[in-house]
């Protein structure tokens, strides 16, 4: 059988045999390219990494992803698990490797990799062990895709998403925490179960830290633009006697009450990050709740990254759209913006 040199889609020289059977099937006319331009690194192939990796191709949001992990054994039984089911997707190309080489030329990096809290641990030392974990993702990352977009799902996400910023010295925009993008899809989800209408139909924001200080804007809940707020003064404070603020009380609870029945969440925050890669790679100018630098918005002064609804696009944040906030609103997200400043002040780098 004979054999000839031929360029493979990484620019390497190779032997390939001749095939017989190949060349009366098809004839070659021109150089076949892997590159898809939009190419989404997924690092961490625990449940949240591989969820949003399932997500993204099924969703047909990109058909070439690179997953990295430590653990060599299961990042190749994921890659093979999911190319048996490639007659299901469009052509997905799935690459997985310790080596952060295969994660060159990507579009989006999306950070899943992380500690998970021990027993006792405070906060503060639950983000130096994740902060020292992302000193040896980033640099690798942006070596390989300096123009990417990073996304971090890492918690806690927003302070992680400052982090990133820092180590990678990348501008502003370019780094997205996801932030309050599930916080929101959960209280639409219960505004709609409590009305008797989709979720979709329901419009509302989750601001600030995505955790215990989290501010709902009751002031702009609305349905077909009918804000909830012109019904009901009190909605969402504690003299409403219909007690609507049990549904951010819900919300706050609810990867709590997740990660005690099954464990970890893993399906509706792989969703929120297929949405946001889908946002960024179609250049939809889509607006989403998502961790971005607030220094200056809404009188905060610190450099932390919170949640504001923002503009996604091939850029990463195209603009922030400033909500008319109630002063009561406006005063917990500076409280949660002081609370991110505050830890972030303990941070070794």
């Amino acid at each position: 059988m004979s054999s000839e040199r031929v360029t493979n889609g990484n620019g390497h020289s190779e032997f390939r045999y001749a095939m017989p059977t190949m060349d009366k099937l098809m004839k070659c006319v021109q150089q076949k390219s892997d590159d898809t331009g939009n190419k989404v690194t997924v690092v961490g192939c625990g449940q949240v990494g591989m969820a949003a990796v399932f997500s993204m191709l099924t969703q047909g949001v990109t058909n070439k992803i690179a997953l990295v992990d430590v653990m060599e054994d299961k990042l190749k039984g994921e890659m093979m698990d999911l190319m048996h089911g490639s007659s299901f997707m469009r052509n997905a190309k799935i690459q997985a490797s310790t080596d952060y080489a295969i994660t060159a030329g990507s579009k989006i990096c999306i950070v899943t990799a992380g500690v998970r809290q021990r027993e006792g641990e405070s906060r503060l030392d639950l983000v130096q062990r994740n902060t020292d974990v992302l000193k040896n993702i980033i640099p690798q990352l942006v070596k390989y895709s300096p123009d990417a977009i990073f996304v971090i799902a890492s918690n806690p996400v927003d302070i992680l998403t400052y982090v990133t910023w820092k180590i990678g010295g990348l501008s502003k925009h370019r780094v997205i925490g996801s932030g309050t993008n599930l916080d929101s899809a959960r209280f639409r989800y219960l505004l709609s179960e409590k009305l008797g209408i989709a979720p979709t139909s329901c419009h509302g924001y989750i601001i600030g830290e995505h955790g215990d200080s989290s501010v709902p804007v009751w002031s702009g809940v609305n349905i077909a633009g009918v804000r909830l707020s012109d019904l009901n003064q009190k909605i969402g404070t504690a003299e409403d006697p219909e007690d609507w603020k049990q549904i951010h009380a819900d919300v706050v609870k609810s990867a709590y009450e997740v990660i005690k029945l099954k464990g970890y969440t893993s399906w509706a925050i792989g969703l929120s990050l297929s949405q946001l890669a889908r946002a960024i790679l179609c250049n939809a100018s889509s607006v989403h709740a998502v961790s971005t630098y607030l220094k200056g918005e809404h009188g905060i002064e610190d450099e932390v990254f919170l949640s504001l609804p923002c503009v996604l696009n091939h850029q990463g944040v195209s603009d922030v759209i400033r909500q008319p906030l109630t002063e009561a609103e406006t005063a917990q997200l500076r409280q949660s913006a002081a609370l991110m400043a505050k830890v972030q002040q303990g941070i070794k780098f």
